[in-house]
């Protein structure tokens, strides 16, 4: 559903082409013969007939059909002042989605006024169908003006994550079940996760499908790696808690379906806005907006959930709810009881008319219509020793008044029913009248767009159906056959149709055998188009990687897959028909709430702290805190008191700068920090989003980085990459560096910030999949760096040969190109040529070697080397990034695409950035050493021995990378060119004339300081002195001055 804006705008419901006005009857052709009365009486009865819409009428049932018109028309009046539908809202629209001739009152009725007729409308999902055709058109037109062709290598199966509140037997399981059966036929790889274990677990297992049950404790970030998954499928409002990790970066691109099958949330809506709890409801509409589709199983939910529409609502009609509620009935069957309840006595025939979910202007009229044409089967129930009649007829309706209660029973009175053998029935009820009737009409006219749920019930419960020849019922009833149709625009046949079905007091063998066939046709009634819905949906929603193997589409499902639910797998659960009913009121609701309100809530902190300080004394910190202030008091007294050296103004001068520059630096140490200094290695983990917060390391040998300033673990001693490298504040940029900004804002001046010998990184993803460093491993590596074991190596413990990417076990340029739309070596090469300034001969044979040797490479840029290598290392990948992105920077800033994969990516050339390190590390030369993350083992990968002669060491030196290094920061210094240029903004730029103008630069410092001393000098050697005013003298003992003691 694209919106419920307005009548008009997309999304909304809008008139179906089935569901027009019926065209104007032709005209009658002339009689040839004279103007005599009787040839003119049959064209008068003709003409009337098509006003009445019969084709044959007699002149008592028309009599008796004007009769009940016009009675009905006088009730109307009379009970009913203005419109019907003022009186009978079922559902009510928000008054924002009015349309654009002012706003409504809150008694809006769901449907325009103008569809009294019974006129149908249609759902169309108008924004998300647009959405997906721009998107389509726009590839298409960006991959064209690529220039090159971009292709699938199909290394691994589309993966899916399935989520739910909790795995208990219901009707959500079973759909889910054949859903997910279906698209593994198609091709797909799917995992369970869960809130909750339950029965349904073995079932998921059965089938092949793996299942993890979630942390109870909603309060912290779901610990899953989203990313590892294609897309979501997320089932039931309860399942929300996940949504606390999908709205955190990195997880927000991720694709989610979110099926919502309960209604109990849009009850709750209205005592939101009452009770001013605006930040709950915007929280739900944060998290429908989330969801890139909210599926709804027909289309009454979407209405209801109008409120918080953004756009995203789809119907995929069709769920097992329908057909598990009659079971229900049967295992609680209590017939006696419910004909009680409901006025009826225990021999009585009922007849129960429905109809459409949806409350509109007709509905009456047309249950007048339905009353004249059961009216002849009173002749079938009268009895010869009482007034009373065996046939009832109960009319299942939504909203009930008083008025229209009257209008009914005037209109049956009236048709000649007996008081009290006609009555509504609430839809509270509806699973008991359909479980004690006999024959079910469907007395509506308004044209849907999927079979009625109500229908369904009943044949599940083998009852017989009569409904019209509307399209979406034709669609699966075959007349006859599972169920009896009477023409829509001839509403008398409904009597024959009756007749037929009825006889002598009791269902016909006809209706009999016509139920019978009806109800085992039911229970999969809708099953392929919801099965077929769903694999449509994912076609359009997901979009997979290069590496992905594309899945079979909707039409290529095989019919046998997708044409019934899979019933069997439970069998032997019991208490299916309990189907999650727990969501019933908001109450339910407020559990779920609650845990995501203390996480997103900032007051949750200060409660957890006052909390942790409830235990203490505080008459103890009170006197404490006195006695400390007693103290700080005393030493500040004794300070005053005692002599204090007095420097000269420039001593005072360069303190006061010292502390200036130390101001931004001053922090308390903590012990991780402490611990750190004293270590020979550090690994820092580079992170971006609150997502990745549960896969961080805690502890002295770990550092985490933030891409960006947002996001950061509050009190963690984290480092600001963006602070470090202003670069990273441009999104474009890191976004499609990745890892590699993090590389930059430590080399960036790494002096600073780093003064441990060895560097080392883990990527938070290995974490997830449980491949990180192991204490045994940690201990290893420690070891060898401290023995020197392996000199100046390259150790790394995530293998390319067991990475999910690499099923082939493809060789290094293969895999590179597999997971690079088949144009890694391509971007690779021209990379070169423009680093070099080299000419690659074009069938890319020139390439760097990377042997197939059996050994492996590093993947997912986790590995340590020493320090000084690793600047060498960034010394190189600035350079080649820079290639890269002069290379790719503008189709890729415009559109979004890149040779490097095949949908719009913004991580363009992250993926050949991961695997560059190799490339590096074995031509400069380097030890590669695998170690195992569980037990620390190590083992060197292509021996320097047997790589003599297959590397290019002249490319990768130091002294060459050093070189064109400094010719790249002399042109920038000297020429200042005015090209866009990403090499000068990712790290320092050093070259000899830049040392010798900072040395320059000092020594003026120097000279300048110099002079300023001397003038300072100066000036005081020239400062004017005042002349002594006198002399003391001192007296002798005796009192008398000195004779030669003289006062001037």
């Amino acid at each position: 559903m694209g919106s419920l804006d307005g009548a008009a705008g997309p999304g909304s419901y809008k008139r179906a082409a089935v569901a027009a006005p019926a065209p104007a009857p032709l005209p009658l052709p002339r009689s040839s013969a004279g103007g005599g009365a009787a040839p003119r009486r049959p064209g008068m009865r003709s003409r009337l007939a098509r006003f009445l819409l019969v084709d044959k009428v007699d002149y008592l049932q028309w009599i008796g059909t004007a009769a009940a018109f016009f009675f009905v028309t006088i009730l109307v009046v009379a009970f009913l002042p203005g419109s019907l539908v003022l009186e009978t809202p079922a559902m009510l629209l928000p008054s924002r989605r009015a349309s654009a001739g002012g706003v409504r009152s809150r008694t809006h009725p769901l449907l325009p006024p103008d569809l009294d007729n019974g006129e149908g409308l249609a759902f169309e999902p108008t924004r998300l169908r647009e959405r997906w055709a721009r998107e389509r058109r726009e590839e298409a037109e960006s991959l064209a003006e690529l220039g090159r062709p971009v292709k699938r290598a199909g290394a691994r199966k589309p993966r899916l994550a399935l989520v739910f509140a909790n795995l208990a037997p219901g009707a959500m399981q079973l759909q889910m079940v054949s859903v997910a059966s279906v698209l593994e036929a198609m091709g797909y790889e799917m995992k369970v996760f869960s809130f909750e274990d339950g029965p349904c677990t073995n079932i998921w297992r059965t089938i092949g499908i793996p299942v993890e049950i979630l942390p109870v404790d909603t309060k912290l970030l779901t610990s899953v790696d989203w990313l590892d998954y294609d897309g979501m499928l997320v089932n039931s409002i309860e399942a929300r808690p996940v949504f606390s990790s999908l709205l955190q970066e990195p997880f927000k691109s991720i694709p989610v379906i979110w099926t919502v099958q309960e209604s109990s949330l849009t009850h709750c809506v209205s005592d939101y806005n009452s009770s001013g709890r605006i930040q709950t409801l915007g929280g739900w509409k944060e998290v429908f907006s989330r969801a890139n589709v909210i599926v709804f199983p027909n289309y009454i939910l979407p209405v209801m959930y109008a409120a918080l529409d953004s756009g995203n609502y789809f119907v995929v009609p069709g769920s097992p709810a329908v057909a598990i509620q009659p079971d229900r009935f049967i295992a609680n069957s209590y017939d006696q009881d419910v004909r009680i309840g409901l006025s009826l006595g225990p021999r009585d025939f009922v007849i129960a008319v429905v109809g459409s979910q949806f409350s509109y202007g007709g509905f009456l009229m047309e249950e007048a219509f339905v009353l004249q044409a059961v009216r002849p089967l009173l002749q079938q129930y009268r009895s010869e020793n009482s007034t009373q009649t065996g046939l009832k007829v109960r009319i299942l309706t939504g909203n009930v008044t008083d008025k229209h209660r009257m209008a009914l029973e005037a209109i049956s009175l009236n048709v000649g029913f007996p008081r009290g053998a006609v009555e509504h029935v609430a839809v509270e009820d509806s699973d008991n009248l359909l479980g004690i009737s006999n024959l079910v009409i469907y007395g509506s006219c308004l044209d849907e767009q999927s079979f009625p749920s109500v229908l369904v019930q009943a044949m599940i419960l083998e009852k017989l159906v009569i409904a019209p020849d509307l399209g979406m019922i034709t669609k699966y009833i075959d007349d006859g056959i599972n169920g009896l149709l009477f023409p829509r625009k001839n509403i008398a046949m409904l009597t024959q149709v009756i007749l037929q079905a009825v006889s002598n007091g009791e269902l016909s063998v006809l209706g009999k055998k016509v139920a019978s066939v009806g109800k085992a046709r039911a229970k999969d009634l809708m099953a392929s188009e919801a099965i077929e819905g769903y694999a449509v949906l994912l076609e359009n929603v997901l979009k997979f990687p290069a590496e992905a193997i594309t899945p079979l589409t909707s039409g290529e499902i095989p019919l046998a897959l997708k044409q019934e639910w899979k019933w069997h797998l439970f069998e032997d659960v019991k208490h299916l028909y309990h189907m999650n009913e727990s969501l019933t009121d908001c109450k339910i609701l407020q559990k779920i709430e609650w845990h995501t309100n203390r996480k997103d809530d900032p007051r949750s902190s200060t409660q957890k702290i006052d909390e942790a300080f409830s235990a203490i004394a505080w008459n103890e910190e009170r006197l404490n805190g006195i006695m400390d202030a007693k103290m700080k008091l005393e030493e500040e007294e004794l300070k005053e008191r005692s002599d204090q050296p007095h420097g000269t103004w420039e001593e005072v001068y360069r303190n006061v700068k010292r502390v200036d520059r130390m101001k931004n630096e001053l922090h308390e140490r903590d012990e991780n920090e402490l611990e750190r200094t004293g270590q020979p290695l550090c690994i820092y983990e580079p992170f971006f989003g609150e997502g990745t917060w549960p896969f961080l390391h805690q502890g002295s040998l770990y550092r985490g980085i933030g891409l960006s300033s947002k996001g950061r673990r509050p009190g963690a001693d984290d480092i600001d990459a963006s602070s470090r490298l202003p670069l990273l504040n441009n999104g474009y940029y890191r976004d499609i560096l990745g890892e590699f900004g993090a590389f930059f804002a430590l080399a960036n001046r790494i002096d600073r910030i780093h003064k441990n010998s060895w560097i080392g990184f883990q990527s938070w993803r290995m974490t997830a999949r449980k491949v990180n460093l192991s204490k045994n491993a940690e201990s290893a590596i420690l070891e060898a760096i401290q023995t020197q074991k392996h000199g100046d190596a390259f150790y790394f413990w995530v293998r390319m040969d067991q990475d999910p990417r690499n099923h082939g076990n493809q060789n290094f340029w293969s895999l590179c190109d597999a997971i690079n739309a088949g144009n890694c070596r391509l971007a690779v090469s021209e990379a070169f040529q423009r680093m070099y300034g080299l000419q690659l001969d074009e069938d890319l044979n020139s390439l760097p070697h990377m042997p197939n040797d059996g050994d492996t490479w590093a993947v997912m840029q986790s590995w340590v080397l020493p320090t000084r290598s690793f600047l060498e290392f960034v010394m190189f990948s600035r350079m080649f990034i820079d290639a890269l992105d002069a290379q790719m920077y503008d189709k890729h800033y415009q559109t979004g695409h890149c040779i490097l994969s095949i949908h719009r990516d913004k991580h363009c050339y992250s993926r050949v950035l991961e695997l560059i390190v190799n490339v590096w590390a074995f031509h400069s030369a380097r030890r590669m050493v695998y170690v195992n993350p569980e037990t620390g083992a190590m083992r060197e990968q292509h021996p320097l021995d047997g790589r003599r002669g297959r590397m290019s060491i002249q490319w990768f030196s130091y002294a060459t990378l050093k070189s064109m290094d400094e010719d790249l920061a002399e042109e920038y210094d000297s020429d200042h060119p005015e090209r866009r240029w990403l090499w000068p903004h990712t790290g320092e730029m050093m070259w000899q004339g830049l040392y010798e103008r900072e040395r320059n630069m000092r020594q003026q410092e120097k000279e300048r300081r110099k002079q300023q001393t001397k003038d300072k000098i100066q000036r005081i050697k020239k400062r004017a002195r005042q002349k002594t005013i006198g002399r003391y003298i001192k007296p002798d003992d005796a009192g008398r001055l000195n004779d030669t003691g003289t006062v001037d």
